[in-house]
């Protein structure tokens, strides 16, 4: 089954993640009520545990990258179902994905070299110490992320994703494709996304009153959801 109706705005996401709630048993069902933001946010994070399957180890926290923001926004979430709490972050994105530099994400790219951001599915496996200092490694799910064992895509702290950083510049600056945080971001990463969570990153656009930023000039970004149903991610481990 595919899912193809574009998201046009907030009403139209909402349709698109109302599943039936039997679907989600696994998942705590109190949420707090939070933005309108917040609520499209915890039904993206229980749509897309249900469609990685048994992939996914521990289903109490989920991240998930908005890349459809501005660099200068917070737009990495942490969605915690079991508290029914989100906390918002920034999240650098890769300069394949934005070659003028202006902190809009313009397109992603699976391809090995092209230092560009991935959307899809990801799964956070364990930390280890890299070229970058302490890392997340993680597993691409999806046919649209699926290189990114071999392209050393990972969670790690960057000076360039610093708030002193954004406070220079107006927005952050970019990674190789990796999902590049300040000190303490990544410090939050490290605790409470890592070893066998969620992690999803794709171009949402939602400000916190649940309405869709447009996309970029020069954006080349279908928003349509990805395949729903048996697939890779479903199966990939």
């Amino acid at each position: 089954m595919k899912r193809r109706d574009l998201l046009k705005g907030t009403l139209a996401i909402g349709a698109a993640l109302a599943l039936p709630s039997r679907v989600f048993a696994s998942v705590a069902a109190s949420v707090a009520p939070g933005s309108p933001r917040d609520r499209i946010l915890f039904d993206i994070a229980k749509r897309e545990l249900m469609r990685a399957g048994n992939a996914i180890w521990k289903h109490d926290i989920v991240g998930i990258a908005d890349f459809g923001l501005h660099s200068a926004k917070p737009r990495f979430h942490f969605v915690n179902l079991d508290r029914g709490e989100v906390q918002s972050h920034f999240v650098s994105h890769g300069m394949g994905s934005d070659p003028q530099h202006d902190g809009w994400l313009k397109q992603f790219s699976n391809t090995e070299g092209s230092n560009a951001t991935s959307r899809g599915a990801y799964v956070t496996w364990e930390w280890y110490k890299g070229r970058y200092g302490t890392s997340v490694r993680l597993g691409g799910l999806d046919e649209t992320n699926d290189q990114a064992l071999q392209r050393y895509i990972v969670m790690h702290h960057a000076d360039y994703a610093e708030p002193d950083h954004l406070a220079r510049y107006g927005r952050l600056g970019r990674s190789n494709g990796c999902f590049a945080m300040g000190t303490e971001e990544f410090r939050e990463a490290l605790m409470h996304l890592s070893g066998g969570r969620l992690l999803f990153a794709d171009s949402l656009g939602l400000e916190e009153d649940g309405s869709i930023q447009p996309l970029p000039e020069l954006a080349m970004i279908d928003r349509r959801p990805l395949d729903f149903g048996p697939g890779p991610v479903a199966s990939a481990f």
